[in-house]
């Protein structure tokens, strides 16, 4: 793919990623993406053959783009001070207004899941982000940074928390005061073990 044809799948990616926050997934046609784009249906046909593609895309790039916060850490970062920036990152984005697939995502799901589709691939997805807050938990408690009986079950606390604090915030709406309140939660419990 040249560089000029990269750039304009991005474009199209970022401005359905727009549309997707703004409309959910269910009601997104690849007509409201054309729109968006102002491109052809053919220009965008290129590129993508359903919304669900364009949709997938987007969700790849942004579980990329989380993956990184692990990698961007530094060699000497603490177990401690990576999972801080992680749950910061899970802030951000639960604060986010803008942009905010989450409504969009859960649409999927609940689409797929009706259909009879199998929803493996976003399990996948959250295992390994079980499995990732595990061994970072597991390296703080050989560590003595925390004190955790149970890595694996502390590491799917976070991450159903987490999943919990998203639908709050795409429903009834939550504060910042909430988040940090249950942030903190997560971080006292393994650190109760502290003399």
């Amino acid at each position: 793919m040249s560089d000029k044809a990269a750039r304009k799948k991005q474009f199209i990616l970022d401005t359905a990623k727009k549309v997707f926050s703004e409309k959910g997934y269910k009601d997104v046609t690849m007509k409201d993406i054309v729109e968006a784009c102002e491109i052809s249906r053919g220009g965008l046909y290129i590129y993508f053959e359903s919304t669900e593609q364009i949709f997938k895309a987007i969700i790849d790039a942004e579980s990329a783009a989380g993956d990184d916060v692990f990698s961007r850490t530094r060699k000497d970062a603490t177990a401690g001070d990576i999972l801080a920036i992680f749950l910061k990152e899970q802030k951000k984005e639960l604060l986010l207004k803008k942009d905010n697939l989450s409504v969009a995502m859960y649409e999927y799901l609940f689409v797929k899941h009706a259909n009879g589709e199998s929803c493996k691939d976003e399990k996948a997805k959250f295992d390994a982000a079980v499995e990732v807050l595990t061994h970072l938990i597991e390296n703080g408690t050989e560590n003595d940074e925390f004190y955790c009986e149970d890595p694996n079950g502390a590491a799917r606390n976070i991450m159903y928390v987490i999943e919990g604090l998203k639908i709050a915030a795409s429903t009834y709406g939550i504060t910042e005061e909430d988040i940090d309140n249950e942030l903190l939660f997560i971080m006292s419990g393994l650190l109760s073990g502290e003399e």
